[in-house]
């Protein structure tokens, strides 16, 4: 067994993570380090990968081809099986595309590429014109040169002859440092996606999540409301909703046009702040059902800021009655009500909107509060091998998977590669770090968005394949980890390996100095200890901003879906899971597992199992005894020495995702159908039946074991309570003799004493319980007053 496996449970080697040596920059990896050279690119954390690149720009005084002299151009570029083609125009001679093709230089199939002009009609498609470049003519082109310039080229019919009008393009050779690789038509996305849908859903995306602040209302009072009906004393509420975040204060009934609530409510808000605060006085005229009294439009781009603690002065807003349709009744309210509402956006608060044990981002909203960025992550996604077919195209297995990564307020998406199980990325992406005790969440997805004839148990949604998980504080800085990630999903039926993804991941940082002080400062923002929020407070608002994140991703071009979200920032964490439960359980048993290793051994010293270890730890002892002011600096040297000698058997690679610390080698399937289940449930009676159960028997030894340490607890509390007035007499004067005692005796010989008693030889041991044992297992507890 290798030292590594002290610290890390065993699993699978399907499920293990690989260390890889790829050939990024065009240099071979080797143990984290570059074998050529150490000066770094812009692009040195994938593979090279050479594309031709096809800019089509405009076209200029292209002739008639029907009698009404109209003409639908577009431009088709061919090479090989590989077609592709801009959008058409309505009866337009000088169209402009600006569009460009990017076709794989391991996937050239011919010695030219041919570029037509097309007119787009209802039968068959016309020619107008078309060029030819033979490829061994074609320039290349690397960044940080300049982009080639495109060029007018006269039209030829299929004979090579000259015909009216032009087109601008450009043709060269490139790799993905291109500029143009982001918004380029490539040739691994065109088979099976019609041209209207690859601008939308293929290509790849740097998305920028909104900034998310605290929204705090206190809801004091409101005056000179009337309610409809003047029979009955009104039973007044307040409702407060921001977009579809809603809540309501408590009702109050009074006969005087005066209520007072005084309570106070949280929502997240996004900018830009598009939304309202609206604040509806209503009228409870029976069990859930209300009245509308009178409401107000509060924009929350006149709320004021605040980073701190500091009071916000309440204001007065006028309310304004619904529509009423009664000339006469409007002329009879000569008095409009108000409401007293205290408003702010906190700044100072962090809006969680991940989960907390995989945050990608700790700052504050008010960006005054920011520091600078201590250093910066750098990210290759390169390859994704053997992954699962997720649907079916033309009777065989499919999967058009693209990636997502996710730290911090920025979000990547890479290009989809469409009906590859082994897809090519070779991206790159960089990050500010702000705090390196934070996560970078890499997905792989497959796009059901494409419209092609397609099966996908997964409906519209895109299918999840897994996702990789990197905490940047377990990477050395400067270091490159070359890695192949198991991709795992957790299925109904258990936990399967969807396929690798290959990741080449750089920490760097810009001082070390700063880098090692984060360790002393808050991991959060001083508003959540000046004035911490409730619990499940913050698990309520994390809800609410994660859908406000994923309505927000989802109207950019092309959108980022809900559930892409919501997988991504773990929304569905905080649901019950039984197996979850057992494996907190186990990782709470192998922590303390040291301290129960540490009491066997020392079971074993004073039962003189091996006699030489025995009187060593005597001797040792005696030493700590007379000499105590060796007690501490041993303790820690001998700490400093076990972190010297674990230096050799350190982790050479990120932590992953672990099937046996997870619980999901040997559960129930049912409890995985549990796990997966819809809140409320959608399971038949007879099954929520047998879970209910089960849970009671599950909970019900938990609770034995709690109410064993709640009973010990209690004899302490219980000791000097006279609860018992033999047993606290007796504890009195067992006390004053021990103070006596302890007060005319050394304490290195009380000590001295106490250890050769506990530690004394097995034939001047009893097999029954110490008197002391006997003593405090007699003392009552509060058991007896339970029912």
């Amino acid at each position: 067994m290798k030292p590594e496996t002290r610290m890390f449970s065993q699993q699978p080697v399907e499920f293990q993570l690989k260390e890889t040596s790829p050939s990024l920059g065009g240099e071979k990896i080797v143990g984290g380090r570059r074998v050529a050279r150490e000066k770094a690119g812009a692009f040195d954390l994938v593979e090279k990968m050479e594309y031709l690149f096809v800019r089509v720009v405009k076209a200029r005084e292209l002739p008639a081809k029907d009698i009404t002299g109209g003409l639908n151009p577009y431009v088709e570029v061919r090479h090989g099986n590989f077609k592709g083609t801009t959008k058409h125009f309505e009866k337009n001679h000088n169209p402009e595309w600006n569009h460009v093709f990017a076709i794989a230089k391991d996937r050239l199939q011919a010695t030219s590429v041919e570029v037509m002009l097309k007119d787009k009609v209802l039968l068959t498609d016309d020619l107008v014109g078309l060029l030819r470049f033979d490829l061994n003519e074609v320039p290349t082109r690397v960044p940080p040169d300049s982009p080639l310039a495109p060029e007018w080229y006269r039209l030829e019919d299929k004979k090579g002859d000259k015909v009216k009008g032009e087109l601008m393009l450009a043709v060269w050779y490139g790799t993905q440092a291109d500029e143009a690789f982001a918004y380029a038509t490539h040739s691994d996305a065109t088979p099976a996606v019609d041209a209207q849908i690859l601008n939308s859903y293929v290509r790849a995306k740097v998305y920028h999540a909104p900034r998310l602040w605290y929204v705090r209302v206190n809801i004091i009072e409101a005056h000179d409301v009337f309610a409809s009906d003047k029979s009955r004393i009104p039973e007044v509420l307040c409702r407060a909703r921001i977009g579809s975040q809603m809540v309501k204060t408590k009702a109050i009934q009074s006969r005087m046009p005066i209520f007072q609530w005084n309570e106070e409510f949280m929502f997240v808000a996004a900018e830009p702040f598009e939304e309202q605060l609206v604040l509806s006085v209503e009228d409870r005229i029976g069990p859930s059902k209300e009245e509308l009294i009178a409401h107000v439009h509060i924009p929350l781009t006149s709320v004021d800021k605040r980073v701190d603690d500091r009071n916000i002065r309440p204001k007065w807003f006028n309310l304004k009655k619904p529509v009423a349709v009664d000339v006469d009744q409007l002329k009879e309210d000569k008095f409009s009500g108000k409401v007293h509402v205290r408003i702010c956006l906190d700044g100072g608060y962090h809006v969680l909107d991940e989960s907390t044990q995989y945050s990608s981002d700790l700052r504050p909203s008010a960006k005054p509060l920011w520091k600078p960025p201590i250093g910066v992550i750098e990210l290759g996604i390169l390859t994704a091998d053997g992954l699962h077919p997720t649907k079916t195209r033309e009777g065989k297995g499919a999967c058009d998977s693209y990636c997502v990564a996710k730290y911090g307020h920025k979000w990547v998406r890479t290009r989809t590669v469409v009906d590859n199980l082994s897809p090519r990325f070779n991206e790159q992406y960089t990050w500010d770090v702000y705090d390196h005790a934070t996560v970078l969440t890499v997905g792989v997805f497959d796009n059901c968005q494409l419209g092609e004839k397609s099966f996908s148990s997964n409906g519209n949604k895109d299918t999840k394949i897994g996702k990789v998980r990197l905490r940047l504080s377990t990477l050395e800085t400067g270091r490159i980890y070359t890695n192949s990630y198991p991709l795992l999903v957790l299925h109904n039926s258990g936990v399967k390996k969807m396929g690798e993804l290959h990741l080449a991941i750089r920490f760097s940082v810009t001082s070390m100095l700063n880098a090692m002080y984060i360790y002393s400062k808050p991991l959060l923002p001083k508003m959540h200890y000046a004035r911490p929020l409730p619990l499940l407070q913050q698990e309520t608002l994390r809800h609410q901003a994660v859908q406000l994140v994923a309505a927000r991703l989802g109207r950019m071009e092309p959108p980022l879906r809900k559930e892409v979200v919501e997988y991504m920032s773990d929304a569905q964490s905080h649901l019950w899971s039984l197996r979850r439960s057992r494996a907190n359980i186990y990782r709470l048993m192998s922590v303390f597992s040291g301290l129960v290793a540490v009491g066997r051994w020392f079971g074993q010293v004073c039962a003189w199992k091996n006699t030489i270890t025995t009187i060593l730890v005597h001797i040792l002892f005696l030493m700590l005894v007379c000499f105590p002011e060796l007690i501490l600096p041993t303790v820690f040297l001998y700490m400093f020495v076990i972190g010297v000698w674990n230096y050799q058997f350190r982790p050479r690679k990120p932590p992953h995702m672990n099937t046996k610390i997870s619980n999901v080698e040997q559960v129930h399937p049912d409890e995985l159908d549990e796990e997966f289940d819809v809140f409320p449930t959608s399971r038949s009676p007879e099954i929520v039946r047998m879970r209910y159960d089960r849970l009671r028997s599950w909970a019900g030894k938990m609770q034995t074991v709690v109410g064993d340490i709640a009973t010990q607890g209690e004899r302490l509390h219980l000791l000097l309570s006279w609860r018992d007035p033999r047993a606290t007499a007796m504890f009195m004067v067992f006390c004053l003799f021990m103070a006596a005692l302890l007060y005319v005796t050394p304490f290195q010989v009380v000590a001295m004493v106490a250890g050769f008693y506990v530690m004394r030889h097995p034939r001047f041991r009893h097999k029954i319980p110490s008197p002391l044992a006997n003593f405090f297992r007699r003392l009552p507890a509060r058991t007896d007053s339970l029912l």
